[in-house]
Order: structure tokens, then sequence, then C-alpha cells
């Protein structure tokens, strides 16, 4: 920062346990971030700043955040973003604030809820109309599918974030769409943990989506629904075939940007289903910063680089406990046109067969995403 008078862009700086990296959103913000996790790399630290900012523009709107007349407001306003802030900091089970991907679930009569949700958008007058069960979208309008990043990301992680309640009305703002003009998210709890998210203008009002126009909709698809309630750490519908030896896997469809993210296929009990995340987050950050070209519009081409892309890696794979056999894991990365697949696996998966194994499980889940 204290070089910028000299033309000189720093963006991160190291000492010797812990990484700082800093961004300046619309030369009027400027949010700090350290870590102190072992071999953090900036690309995870950097999208955590953005989607922090996202989430200040979500619940402030950008013209509060450029055009500050009352700097004790402002904090005050803000307040509104901690708990939404606060949950990128914890554990989650979510993984789109790193991927910028909607974490999304597969459900097992997911064309009955798709027509459902579309007639229901039709009746109520918005066209922007989602499912979502613990922050993912189970399904939704092809209009809210459109949503620009990062909102698209924010919306369903909010709404996975506050607490349960029957019925809410909320203003937010689309730090794509629509920074400066607030919008209104109407949720509906169908079960718990399962709401019915709309985004609309004035209207229409929330006393206008009575129980009567909910039951005419959804009580025909009352197991349809509670189908969808265990898909929240699993993502995937009950009886896919997986491989016994997957721990865990992240796939990501970079041209739709949703992803599809899991660490309990199967019921081993180690390593536990946090330190599976935190390998997951930790092999997607290495793989995306080192080995696989950028997703799409994350930056412009250089020229030099269209040659570069062509020796770039396919798959790579990463391999602990080798020592002690039958210790440890295997991680293993491969990319196929716009889907990217990573898989956690045991230490009993030959390393010969990690290759094989991912492309067959990228064909089976392929339609699915």
């Amino acid at each position: 920062m204290f070089g910028q008078n000299l033309e000189v862009q720093l963006s991160s700086a190291r000492t010797k346990d812990t990484t700082v990296v800093w961004k300046s959103f619309h030369d009027s913000i400027t949010l700090i971030v350290l870590s102190s996790e072992e071999d953090t790399l900036e690309l995870r630290l950097e999208r955590l700043l953005q989607m922090v900012f996202g989430a200040m523009v979500l619940l402030v709107g950008l013209e509060e955040l450029t055009n500050i007349r009352n700097v004790e407001r402002l904090k005050k306003e803000l307040r509104t973003s901690y708990r939404l802030i606060d949950s990128f900091l914890r554990d989650s089970e979510l993984i789109g604030d790193l991927t910028q991907c909607v974490d999304c679930v597969v459900p097992p009569e997911g064309s009955l809820l798709q027509e459902a949700l579309s007639g229901f958008a039709e009746a109520v007058g918005t066209a922007f109309v989602s499912l979502v069960v613990s922050g993912r979208v189970v399904a939704a309008t092809e209009s809210w599918w459109r949503l620009g990043t990062p909102e698209a990301v924010l919306l369903p992680w909010l709404v996975g974030s506050l607490p349960p309640q029957a019925a809410r009305d909320y203003p937010v703002y689309l730090p794509h769409g629509s920074p400066t003009v607030p919008h209104r998210l109407l949720t509906l709890t169908l079960l718990p943990g399962l709401e019915l998210c709309l985004l609309c203008g004035p209207r229409p009002p929330l006393s206008q989506l009575d129980p009567q126009l909910l039951e005419r909709w959804w009580q025909p698809l009352l197991d349809p629904l509670r189908a969808c309630l265990p898909l929240g750490p699993r993502a995937l519908p009950a009886g896919f075939p997986l491989h016994a030896d997957i721990l865990g896997l992240l796939l990501l469809h970079l041209e739709l940007k949703r992803c599809l993210f899991t660490v309990e296929p199967s019921g081993a009990k180690e390593p536990s289903p946090e330190q599976r995340r935190r390998l997951l987050r930790s092999f997607y950050t290495l793989v995306t910063a080192m080995h696989f070209p950028p997703e799409p519009g994350q930056q412009e081409e250089k020229a030099e680089d269209v040659t570069h892309q062509a020796q770039v890696p396919r798959a790579c794979y990463l391999v602990s406990g080798t020592e002690e056999p039958g210790t440890g894991w295997r991680l293993v990365a491969l990319q196929l046109g716009p889907r990217r697949l990573l898989l956690l696996l045991s230490a009993q998966s030959p390393i010969h067969g990690l290759r094989g194994l991912a492309s067959h499980t990228l064909h089976a889940l392929t339609p699915l995403l």
C-alpha cells in the first residue's frame, strides 16, 4: 500500500508463519486478511476477500461503500453482513466461497420439482425462484441460474446462514446485476431445512404467498421434497454408484458455474469429514493455482499463454502416507472440457489406477451436472 505512490503494485506478503493478502475495491474500501495456516496459497485468500466484499454489497449496497458520508453509520449498516462473513471464516460444508460456483445437490425426482418450480414462479409473477436445502440449490428457474457472480453463490449461502424462520422479506442488492438498487429476497420454509426463495421487486407482497397457495403447489410433492433433506451433506441421491475408495469429491462445471461437493459418499470414519473438506479445499486451491488454466472469466488469456495451455496437464494427483502402506490418502484431479473433478481416495486405492478411477467417476457424474 505504501508503494502505490511509486506505482508499485503489491497484493500479498509472507512472514515466517503468516500470509497477508489485501485488495482495494472501487478505490474506497481496502480489505486485509491474515492466515496462519501452513502453506496457504494467495488464491484462497484473494477469493475470500472477493466474497467478503460481495457480502457487504449484497446487504448494504455499493453506493454506501463507495460514497461514504458517515463512517459510523456505515459501521452500523455493515453489522447486517457479519453473520454471512463469519460463515466464510468457519469450517463450512459448502465450497462456493472458494470455487465461485453455486453449491448444488441432485434430487432424486428433479424433473417433478423443476416443473412445479416453474409453475409456481409463473403463478406468483417472478422469474427468479429456487429451492434451497442447507445453503445448496436443489432446483431453480432459468432466470435464477442466469444470475451473475457473486450473487448466484451469495444468495443461497445467505439463506443457509440465517436462523430458521417460517418466512422472510429480506432487502438485498445484487453485486453484479443491481449493486445500487435493492431487490427483495423472499423465503418460505416448506420443510425444516428446505426453503423456497424468490427474488423480486415491490411485488408480490409476502402476504400474497399464503398457505393455500403453497399447499396447492407443494403438498402433492411432499415425498419428493422430503427426499431432498438428506441431500445437504451428501449432494448425491442415495444409492448413486460410487467406488468404495472415494472418501470425498468435488465436481465443477466451469461454464455453468455450478458444483457438487460431498465428503460423505461412504460410511468410512477416517479421516473425519472436517479433515476431508480441508484436504479437498487445499487440493482445489493447489491445482487451480498451479496446474490447470484459469476458469472462464477469471482473467484474460495472454497471447503468449495460448501455446503454453496446450501443454497444461489435464490430470494430476497427490499421494500421502506412502512410507506406511495402507495409511494416508490419495488426491486426484481430472479436467475434461468444462468439467473438473477432484477426488479424495483411501490409501487402499492403487496409484496406477487413479486416472482410470477418476475418468470412470467423471463419466458417471456427467449427466448430473
